[in-house]
């Protein structure tokens, strides 16, 4: 890819650090290597602060948006088999799942052209969403039941690349599939610059659909 790009990661209220976190640092470095697009951290709604999984305070550089022209859009998981006072739907993935408006604006993005690349049980909001829908896909291995229950294809791989949507397993994947699509934009040459700074050895378990 020679033209600039936008990337957005997703923060919600209970999101998974290290699936954002992860990510986010993948990228930033591979726009030191080379990589010509802008990485921001965007919430669901007007915030100043959103809280991570583990209390991580987040600033978001913005709002996701349905006309906010991203080209891509990292869906992090975090919390989906919570249990504790409020239940698991009151913050994290599964609260995501359950909330149209953003659901919707998802859609609309992909429908748009963004690609989509969920980390761990992110995917089943990209599945709440109907966007894996006789898909290949992955998720965190305690929601792939979960996941065997929807119209999706599950697929024993670390990372499913299926071109507009990419999956990931579960939180740590979401490094080697940021990585898979930094080399896949980008370039191996990035992609191995970014390794090196990172001293990350990546995972080639990537099943391309």
């Amino acid at each position: 890819m020679s033209d600039s790009a936008s990337l957005g990661i997703l923060a919600f209220e209970g999101f998974e650090e290290l699936d954002a976190v992860g990510p986010y640092e993948v990228f930033q470095n591979a726009r030191a290597a080379g990589a010509n697009w802008t990485v921001e951290m965007l919430a669901t709604d007007e915030t100043d602060r959103v809280t991570a999984a583990y209390d991580l305070r987040v600033e978001p550089d913005g709002v996701l948006a349905p006309d906010a022209g991203l080209d891509y859009l990292v869906v992090p998981g975090g919390g989906w088999n919570d249990g504790g006072e409020g239940g698991a739907e009151a913050a994290g993935a599964r609260a995501l799942a359950g909330d149209e408006a953003v659901l919707d604006t998802i859609r609309a993005l992909h429908e748009d052209g963004t690609t989509l690349l969920s980390v761990c049980t992110g995917a089943m909001v990209l599945s709440a969403a109907g966007l894996l829908d006789g898909r290949p896909a992955v998720t965190h291995r305690s929601a792939l039941d979960d996941l065997r229950g929807t119209d999706a294809e599950v697929v024993d791989a670390r990372v499913v690349d299926d071109g507009d949507v990419v999956t990931a397993g579960g939180i740590t994947a979401g490094i080697d599939a940021a990585l898979w699509l930094v080399e896949r934009e980008w370039g191996h040459e990035v992609a191995s610059d970014v390794e090196d700074t990172m001293e990350y050895e990546r995972s080639t378990d990537v099943y391309r659909g």
